[in-house]
């Protein structure tokens, strides 16, 4: 039994059919239930009026799994520019509405595990099985021997339980660079920072493990680009440039070519080198033309090419790349400044040096006083030695962050270090 409901009227539980009126210009993604009152309130924001509603399947199925985590398309995903877009080859992707259900207090707040000994220890190895994963991913795709994205979306998914569980020490992995597998760890940075930020702006799981695959997989096109571009060891030429800019039309093919994939994913390989002020490629797009969840992967993407070494450019350190991002036109200043706010003014894994002469990796941040973080100190500037690693929470602590520094000013191999040392002797 069909039935007209005013979205006034409209409660979670019932099952939707199709829009009858509306203000906007909104599409109609899919029928199903209405999963919660935030897809009510995504819908009354969109301008919907009017949905028929079918009575009887709301009946028997408002307790059941069934559900619709949106009902909507963003209309700028048919507008005409995109439609004629060479990586949509004359048809526009649907992009799912992204539904945040958690509440503001929940969403904003740092939730996490103690990171000890334990936690440590487990993220390392799900980031080493993951770097595995990836470069066995990675060597099939250009054999041509990929047959589907089980693969990479197992990883996407074991990535997000870990973001869960203890996102304090999967987040301190990202800061810990090796040079030589800077592709495939940009990739699962890229997938972990991805899920952290859509984690705390309050979007809804499978939104989040979406978002988290399409980062894991949007450079997938690099590995076609010669190393000498991929890599340069000084400013490329407008051709080489050009070479480089097409690692997202190659991607985009590789990956459709490996089976269905959700359409949120592929936008964000589609459009994560995209800029809101227009100047971004490969479409050229700006503002509201670009996903809400590829200007998402564009902060994340910029961000820890920044603060990883190159061979034409050294790092910067994670502070210095948070100000190059707020002072980027290109970046969506709104979510810059909320990506901020979601991993510290010294983010978690950052090295930093105290005013007691010790150098520190940032262990969680502080919510309450943001230039205080706990703090795992290990290593003496004034006498130039590694020390016992010791756990110290500056708010509670006579001393103070004086400033983020990179590893090679004082020739620490890091990644050496934290895999043969810090793992091990860290704090239980």
């Amino acid at each position: 039994m069909l039935e007209q409901v005013p979205i006034n009227e409209l409660k979670p539980g019932m099952y939707v059919t199709q829009v009858l009126e509306q203000s906007g210009t909104l599409h109609m993604r899919s029928q199903g239930i209405v999963k919660s009152q935030s897809i009510v309130d995504t819908l009354k924001k969109k301008g919907i009026l009017l949905l028929e509603v079918d009575i009887a399947k709301s009946k028997h199925q408002r307790n059941e799994e069934t559900q619709v985590d949106a009902l909507v398309n963003d209309s700028s995903a048919h507008d005409s520019s995109v439609n004629n877009s060479p990586a949509h080859k004359g048809t526009a992707h649907e992009e799912q509405a992204p539904t945040k259900e958690l509440s503001a207090s929940e969403s904003k707040a740092h939730k996490s595990n103690p990171l000890d000994n334990a936690s440590i220890n487990k993220a390392n190895d799900l980031y080493e099985n993951a770097l595995s994963i990836q470069s066995k991913f990675v060597k099939a795709l250009n054999q041509e021997a990929v047959t589907d994205l089980s693969p990479m979306t197992s990883l996407s998914h074991s990535l997000i339980e870990s973001v869960f569980d203890n996102e304090d020490a999967l987040s301190c992995l990202t800061l810990i660079k090796d040079t030589d597998n800077y592709l495939l760890e940009h990739s699962i940075n890229c997938s972990v920072l991805t899920g952290i930020f859509c984690k705390f702006l309050g979007y809804d799981r499978d939104s989040i493990e979406q978002a988290s695959l399409g980062a894991l997989l949007m450079d997938t096109g690099m590995s076609s680009i010669p190393a000498d571009i991929r890599r340069p060891t000084a400013a490329l030429s407008e051709d080489d440039l050009a070479v480089l800019k097409t690692h997202v039309e190659i991607g985009v093919t590789l990956v459709e070519q490996c089976g269905d994939i959700p359409d949120l994913s592929l936008q964000v390989i589609e459009q994560h080198q995209e800029r809101v002020d227009g100047c971004g490629y490969p479409d050229g797009l700006c503002n509201d033309e670009i996903s809400e969840f590829a200007r998402i992967a564009a902060i994340v993407d910029t961000y820890d090419e920044l603060t990883s070494h190159h061979p034409s450019q050294p790092s910067l350190t994670p502070m210095q790349a948070l100000k190059r991002l707020s002072e980027s036109s290109g970046l969506d200043q709104t979510l810059v400044t909320q990506f901020i706010q979601c991993i510290g003014v010294h983010p978690v894994g950052s090295l930093v040096k105290l005013k007691s002469g010790k150098l520190g990796i940032v262990s969680k941040i502080n919510p309450k006083d943001p230039v205080s973080p706990h703090v795992m100190t290990f290593y003496s500037v004034t006498s130039n030695h590694f020390n016992e690693i010791k756990k110290i929470d500056l708010s509670h602590y006579n001393d103070e962050v004086v400033s983020g520094v990179r590893p090679e000013e004082f020739r620490i191999n890091l990644p050496k270090f934290f895999k043969e040392v810090f793992v091990h002797q860290a704090p239980h």
